[in-house]
Parts: structure tokens; C-alpha cells; sequence
């Protein structure tokens, strides 16, 4: 009973700020991320699986790189192909935006991330065999966004290759800031292009396609071999 009314509970703090369209409310995710954190595990760090490392210190900005590169990248294509139009560049301010953009994108990035990911990994106290975690959490991730679902198939599809390449991250590296790293650079690489560079998609089945291939070359890379570590 407590574990479904602390996950109830961090599930309604995400999803008012969009409902009711006041994102400052976000923040009250955090707070109350905490208490249950310590209510279900010895810190709320541990409870998400965000213990800071050597490993995590090394990967997540990697990994954040990298999605950011991978997001410039499949603006770039769908430019070409015509799936994107650009629209008039921003000359004033753009300096501002995106140091802004830094922590406006970290905050949703992480908060999704303990509630579709760190939650289930850790503080659950679920024994998850690999591949089942990354399956139920791709699920999870896809059915958290409620107010997306009814643009139909082709959306959950994206939206579950995004998760299946963040939820291979925390297996792999059993902690949650890998995943944290790829899934706030890929926002924050939106909110690059939006700052410097507005688009307007003119396919959004092409759109997905390329949003899709970017988070399969996330998933290979994340499963690329390092030493030992095996999933």
C-alpha cells in the first residue's frame, strides 16, 4: 500500500503541471520525490538509483553529449529530406536561453526519469531479470504521457524506443544518471535547435522515423562492449 501511494503521489505531481498548464509546479515533484524516497529506502538516492560515482561522473555527461549530438543530427537529415522547414533564426537572446535551457530541461528530464525509471528499479524492491525491466519500464514511460497518447500508434512506438534506449542504460550501468544523461540531452538538444534555430515538421511520421533511429544508435552505443560489463 505505501509503495502504490508514494508512486501515486509522484505520478500526480508530474502530470498536474501539464494538465493544468503552470510548469513551475514541477517543483513540488522534488520535495515530495524525497520524502518517499526516504520513506521506501535508507536515502532517496538509493531509492532511484541515484548515487552519485566515479562511473556516473564519466557517463552522464557522455551520454548527455551525445543525445545532443544525436538530436542536432536528425534535425540536420530531416532538413534535408524535407521533413523539417526552418522557420526565422532567433538573434536576440539565444546566450540567455540556453544556459536557461540547461536546468529548464534537467528538471522534467529527472523527474520523468525517477518516476518511469528509478522508481521501478530500486525502490520498488522488485527483482527485475534485464530485459523484463527494460520492457516494463518502456510501458511505463509510454503510458506517462497521458496527454500524447492519442496521437496513436506511431507515437508509442517512439515513445517506446525512448524508453527501451534509457531503460537499457540503467541496466546496464545500474544506476539511473546514464539514462538521466541521454534523456536530458535529447531535451535539451530540442531546446537548442528551438533557440538557434526554430523548425516546423512538415511529416511527423518522418519526424518520429528519425527521433526513432536516433535512440537505436543511443541503445548501441549503451550496449557497446566496456571491459566486463554485460547486461
Amino acid at each position: 500500500m505505501r509503495l502504490t501511494l508514494a508512486f501515486l503521489a509522484l505520478f500526480a505531481a508530474y502530470q498536474l503541471p501539464e494538465g493544468v498548464g503552470q510548469p513551475v509546479l514541477l517543483l513540488a515533484f522534488f520535495p515530495l520525490a524525497y520524502i518517499a524516497g526516504r520513506m521506501l529506502s535508507s536515502t532517496a538516492a538509493r531509492a532511484y538509483g541515484l548515487e552519485w560515482s566515479r562511473d556516473a561522473a564519466v557517463v552522464t555527461p557522455a551520454f548527455f553529449a551525445l543525445a545532443v549530438l544525436l538530436k542536432l543530427g536528425a534535425v540536420a537529415a530531416g532538413l534535408h529530406l524535407a521533413i523539417y522547414q526552418t522557420d526565422t533564426p532567433r538573434t536576440a537572446g539565444v546566450a540567455t536561453a540556453l544556459s536557461a535551457g540547461v536546468l529548464m530541461t534537467f528538471l522534467p528530464s529527472i523527474a520523468e526519469d525517477i518516476l518511469t525509471r528509478g522508481f521501478w528499479f530500486r525502490a520498488s524492491g522488485i527483482r527485475w531479470t534485464p530485459w523484463v525491466f527494460v520492457a516494463a519500464s518502456s510501458a511505463i514511460y509510454v503510458a506517462n504521457h497521458i496527454y500524447r497518447l492519442h496521437l496513436g500508434y506511431g507515437e508509442w512506438l517512439m515513445l517506446a524506443t525512448f524508453g527501451v534506449a534509457y531503460a537499457l542504460a540503467v541496466m546496464r550501468f545500474q544506476s539511473l544518471w546514464p539514462a538521466v544523461g541521454l534523456h536530458w540531452g535529447w531535451n535539451y538538444g530540442n531546446a537548442v535547435v528551438d533557440t538557434i534555430h526554430p523548425i516546423t515538421t512538415m511529416s511527423s511520421s518522418g519526424s518520429r522515423t528519425l527521433s526513432i533511429c536516433a535512440h537505436l544508435v543511443m541503445a548501441a552505443v549503451v550496449l557497446a562492449p566496456r571491459g566486463q560489463r554485460r547486461l
